[in-house]
């Protein structure tokens, strides 16, 4: 059955925040029909860091309307980019990765993006392809189509140059490298988020030099993460792993403010904006209570990255641990030797690090210090406190985290 444009262009264009251009979309999609040519729709992932989360699931889900429309996605992952590290939104200098650890992040994603995508309809590319033999005449040849004003005008280099934050050279070939990427693949349409647009649009600019015909630019809003107010980022704790397990994925889920519950369903889930705006009436008119909808919302993202059945189980395991303040049924087991113990005590530092409640001693300091410890019964302030841990004894770090405790 072939969809009509118009149809086509509405599915494409909704939820997005920039567009450039509707006309250009329409004058694309009408040629790929008449061609029965696909769209090569470009995605670019820099495997800076190594789990794919609900943030960027916001663009893969936009990747999947093209897959399922007939298009082809070009997953670009930016092993040579992530060298340099992409200084969008960045108010100081990115650290660059080790090689070794790229391509340990890469092999992450690409075992995770095809949750989401079809992989019968994705290209999947490294830009060390077309990038690691570069020429300097060639780099110079590309870097003279952007202009230092150009690169000024973005939001982040502006605060960073007026507040005399120091700005690489090599942070301004960034977008050039990435405009290159679309140059390489013949990108007719570049998918990413609104922090992305001066890239995407530089993209343009070099196909226009190059002769080709340039890709349609579409963003899309960024998603915020658990504290409701920054984007959904690894590196600031606030996200949601696609790969976690259903009980910390429904957990997290649950921890949301409720003013993100429709965002969620519209970003994540593909609501439509007619439902989500029914939805938040009903909740603003208090028709729906948002610990039930959240509760829905927590089933349905676990259901679309693990099974039904899981999401039945997480829902029902999180109202007996809260409603009931019980703890889960599956408590990790973990063995403490007596030989790692003073005076047959345990710091309560050193604990949290050795039951993997923590993964350094420095994060074991904060959730004590943020009261979010219990060993058995009693709660744990004091970072310096020195404990006897009692054969089988329940330690608690956080809402979701369980340990039991063995010493052999």
């Amino acid at each position: 059955m072939t969809i009509p444009i118009d149809r086509q262009l509405e599915i494409l264009a909704a939820r997005s925040v920039n567009l450039v251009s509707l006309p250009e979309l329409r004058r694309k999609l009408e040629g790929a029909a008449q061609g029965q040519r696909p769209l090569r729709v470009k995605y670019g992932a820099d495997p800076s860091a190594p789990d794919i989360h609900l943030g960027h699931v916001v663009g893969l889900n936009k990747l999947r309307e093209f897959q399922d429309l007939g298009h082809t996605v070009v997953f670009i992952i930016g092993d040579f980019t992530a060298l340099i590290g992409d200084p969008s939104g960045r108010s100081e200098t990115r650290p660059r990765l080790a090689p070794e650890q790229i391509a340990a992040n890469a092999k992450t994603y690409q075992d995770q993006v095809f949750k989401v995508l079809d992989p019968q309809r994705t290209e999947v590319r490294f830009n060390t392809e077309w990038c690691a033999g570069l020429a300097l005449a060639e780099v110079l040849r590309l870097a003279a189509q952007v202009t230092v004003a150009q690169m000024l005008a973005r939001d982040d280099f502006q605060k960073r140059f007026q507040e005399q934050e120091p700005i690489s050279l090599v942070e301004f070939l960034y977008p050039v490298i990435q405009g290159y990427d679309s140059v390489q693949v013949a990108a007719d349409v570049e998918v990413g988020g609104t922090d992305q647009l001066f890239n995407l649009l530089v993209g343009r600019d070099l196909q226009k030099a190059s002769g080709q015909d340039q890709q349609v630019v579409l963003t899309l809003p960024l998603l915020e993460g658990l504290d409701g107010v920054r984007k959904m980022s690894k590196s600031l704790g606030n996200y949601v792993g696609i790969s976690e397990s259903p009980r910390e994925m429904f957990g997290k889920i649950m921890s949301i403010p409720d003013t993100l519950i429709g965002r969620y369903f519209s970003l994540v889930l593909g609501w439509s904006a007619d439902k989500v705006r029914a939805l938040e009436q009903d909740l603003a008119a208090g028709r729906k209570h948002p610990r039930r909808v959240k509760d829905e919302l927590a089933q349905a993202i676990v259901e679309k990255f693990h099974s039904p059945a899981a999401a039945r189980n997480a829902s029902a395991e999180f109202a007996r641990m809260f409603a009931e303040h019980q703890p889960p049924d599956d408590i990790p087991t973990v063995t403490i030797p007596m030989t790692q113990r003073k005076n047959g005590k345990l710091g309560i530092v050193a604990l949290l690090v050795a039951a993997g409640l923590a993964e350094s001693n420095s994060a074991a300091r904060r959730l004590v210090q943020q009261g979010a410890v219990r060993v058995g019964a009693d709660a744990v302030t004091d970072i310096t406190a020195e404990l006897v841990i009692p054969e089988g004894c329940l330690i608690q770090a956080g809402k979701r985290a369980f340990a039991r405790i063995n010493s052999a």
